[in-house]
């Protein structure tokens, strides 16, 4: 089976200081059909302005992964005073575990930043938070699959807590990827820039597709001018 969520279709938020699309239901948007897929919860492309951000919230029972595209997001929470800036390239990870409260915010006052939230659901409840932010060599991922997350932290991928596995690649124009799908996983595919086809079907920055009961092999190619940025998260059922 292939779910097609495109760009368009997406939920939307516009308060002036954020712009966010919303793949799954996510706060004032709803959307029964789209609660999520399988653990994975939430993917928000966000742009925030030069000055704005997520004041200080609290959550609980949560992995929640930012994936920066361009700019800089900075980052506090209340483990130990813990943060830093992300930037393109880099990966940073939050366990909310029994509960932790953070903010994030655009960290210019001059450009904007555009950057991906993702949330997980955690395989297990109540554990003591934890954090980490990891840099991600983007010259190692152009033409091939770079291991972002896992649930054990191999080939120096961070460490979450949820059997799931988040890979990435960059694509040039004719540039090909592949990957063999499990039967028994799910997987959801989501492109965060350029242009690709997967198995002759064309998808632009923001489109998904997800799979699930398929045993083949993925094909993704690079379609565009621009660098195709391409995430794949490996699910349980």
């Amino acid at each position: 089976m292939r779910i097609l969520r495109s760009a368009d279709e997406r939920g939307r938020v516009d308060v002036g200081w954020l712009d966010s699309r919303h793949t799954f239901s996510f706060g004032h948007y709803h959307d029964p059909q789209w609660m999520g897929f399988g653990p994975l919860r939430v993917i928000n492309e966000d742009r925030v302005a030069p000055g704005g951000g997520f004041a200080p919230h609290r959550h609980a029972n949560m992995e929640i992964i930012s994936y920066v595209l361009s700019g800089g997001l900075a980052h506090r929470d209340s483990l130990s005073d813990a943060g830093g800036v992300l930037r393109p390239g880099e990966l940073q990870w939050m366990s909310a575990g029994r509960g932790i409260e953070h903010s994030e915010f655009n960290g210019s006052d001059r450009e904007p930043v555009h950057f991906l939230q993702i949330w997980i659901q955690p395989d297990r409840s109540n554990t003591p938070p934890a954090y980490a932010q990891r840099a991600f060599d983007p010259q190692a991922r152009r033409g091939n699959w770079a291991l972002l997350a896992s649930p054990d932290g191999a080939d120096g991928s961070i460490a979450i807590r949820q059997q799931a596995w988040l890979r990435g690649v960059l694509l040039e124009n004719g540039q090909t990827a592949q990957w063999p799908l499990q039967a028994d996983r799910r997987y959801w595919l989501h492109l965060a820039r350029g242009e690709i086809e997967v198995d002759g079907q064309r998808l632009s920055a923001g489109d998904a597709l997800g799979f699930a009961e398929e045993g083949d092999a993925l094909r993704i190619v690079g379609a565009g001018q621009d660098m195709a940025d391409v995430l794949l998260f490996d699910l349980p059922e």
